[in-house]
């Protein structure tokens, strides 16, 4: 059945499209609770201002995907856990785990499903997907031994500082004639 939709509707589209979904949904779901209405001639003429917002949601709701994305892209996440000497985890890295490093981090709140499904299960470098619609920001996950982590965090927070010393210091006359 064609509806056009007055609101946003999950995985359906955006108030002013029309969709073709199915007809008990469109029945029993949809149009009882005014998330759309059926697409008729009269409708669809009635619907043309409704059109044009949905095209500036639609932005607005991309706007903030790519915003959100570009905040966790490259996002490096560090997780100390137990594991034995084959360095097989005694639990597993989930999707979950993952989703809240995230929201403490950067404040971003992703469902747990838009992260891979694959859980990780050794300590090691991993790059997760997380699908966001047309983009797919990679956050870069870390699993250290769980007695290692504050060695680890340590080690790494010395390297950044190093490396805004290095940046900071103005470059001396020696070093422009040699280059």
């Amino acid at each position: 059945m064609k509806v056009i939709l007055t609101e946003y509707v999950y995985k359906h589209g955006v108030a002013g499209e029309v969709v073709n979904v199915a007809d008990g949904f469109a029945r029993n779901w949809l149009i009882p609770r005014k998330m759309a209405i059926p697409a008729n001639k009269a409708n669809l003429e009635k619907m043309a201002e409704l059109r044009a917002k949905a095209t500036e949601n639609r932005a607005q709701i991309t706007g903030r995907i790519n915003e959100a994305a570009a905040k966790i892209n490259g996002l490096e996440l560090v997780f100390g856990m137990k594991a034995g000497t084959n360095n097989k985890l005694y639990g597993s890295i989930t999707s979950q785990m993952i989703k809240d490093g995230i929201m403490d981090k950067t404040g971003v709140d992703i469902n747990r499903r838009r992260i891979s499904d694959r859980q990780i299960r050794e300590l090691g470098r991993y790059e997760v997907p997380v699908r966001m619609g047309e983009v797919s920001p990679v956050v870069n996950v870390v699993v250290v031994r769980e007695e290692e982590l504050n060695d680890f965090i340590a080690r790494r927070e010395a390297e950044a500082a190093a490396a805004k010393a290095a940046a900071e210091q103005p470059e001396t006359p020696a070093d422009a004639d040699q280059g």
